[in-house]
């Protein structure tokens, strides 16, 4: 069925996947599980130490390194890895309440990009709650520079997504993709790209105890100036693709579907993580506001203060 934006959604069953941790190399099984309105998207597993089990908010705040991938809780004990690819899939599908299920400290990573994911949920479907869906409206940019890289959030009456990559290496170079994030634009222009890297960066990796479980199943692979996989890219730039992909998954980590242009050069895990912490801690309560409606544009927090409204969203005060 068609799911309307003026209501809450979540999925019409569970599924599961299971695939390998890209860093261990480990067998990995991840079950999505149907939520109710105002839960938001929660990963649940058990501390490592303890055996107890643990609830991890899919939340900014949560985010505890972003180095090779973003890592949400305690890496030592119940943490969760690489939850961009999977995040990516539940904002740019429209999912707003999930329980994630895992069996182990990392996310299965599939073939690389969020496409196994999208088909999980296209299997299942989504369901239409009660309730109204809340929006993170910016109201001001807000940007952070890190060296000569740098992204902004600025005020746009959609979901806009402007990414620049620009490398050394030729087969890449500097490439440039924008798009207004929908259902269909995800399906069709971002779900399918792939995490990629340097097969000398793997190797450097593998002898420090990561990316034991990448291969070519999983990741566009680059030596000598050309890629390696006997498939090619799925796009020209598809590796643009894939950095605008980790960037939907890593600010649906601002805990709600933006209203927004985000707009970065040069982006990574880490710049996405900061910028959500530039607005919520650092740009003021004036950058942005939380909204319900459809597509936001109803009413402010049904009438609550400005203080309410965020406790209600997740986002507590700096």
């Amino acid at each position: 069925m068609h799911v309307g934006s003026d209501r809450q959604t979540t999925l019409a069953g569970s599924v599961s996947l299971t695939g390998i941790g890209v860093h261990s190399g480990d067998a990995a099984t991840v079950t999505l599980h149907p939520a109710d309105a105002g839960t938001g998207i929660v990963f649940l597993g058990q501390n490592r130490q303890t055996g107890e089990d643990i609830e991890i908010p899919a939340h900014w705040r949560a985010v505890s390194a972003t180095s090779l991938c973003t890592v949400l809780g305690d890496p030592a004990a119940g943490g969760v890895s690489t939850v961009e690819h999977l995040m990516a899939a539940l904002r740019g599908l429209g999912v707003d309440n999930v329980a994630v299920e895992l069996d182990g400290p990392e996310m299965p990573i599939m073939d690389g990009s969020s496409a196994a994911f999208v088909a999980a949920i296209d299997q299942v479907g989504l369901r239409r709650l009660g309730a109204a869906r809340r929006y993170l409206r910016i109201k001001k940019t807000v940007r952070v520079d890190q060296g000569n890289a740098w992204c902004e959030l600025r005020p746009f009456d959609g979901c806009r997504f402007d990414v620049t990559i620009d490398f050394d290496a030729e087969v890449i170079g500097r490439q440039r993709l924008v798009l207004d994030l929908t259902p269909d634009a995800f399906r069709k222009e971002l779900a399918r790209a792939r995490t990629f890297g340097s097969v000398q960066d793997v190797e450097k990796l593998w002898s420090l105890g990561f990316a034991l479980g990448s291969s070519l199943e999983n990741s566009v692979a680059i030596s000598e100036g050309r890629v390696v996989n006997p498939e090619g890219t799925r796009w020209a730039d598809e590796f643009v693709r894939h950095k605008m992909l980790d960037a939907v998954g890593d600010l649906g980590l601002a805990g709600l579907p933006l209203i927004g242009a985000y707009h970065s050069y040069k982006g990574g895990h880490r710049m996405n993580h900061a910028i959500l912490v530039e607005l919520f801690e650092s740009a003021g309560r004036d950058a942005f506001e939380i909204v319900e409606g459809s597509f936001g544009r109803e009413r402010v927090a049904a009438g609550r203060p400005a203080e309410r409204a965020l406790a209600v969203a997740g986002h507590g005060a700096s």
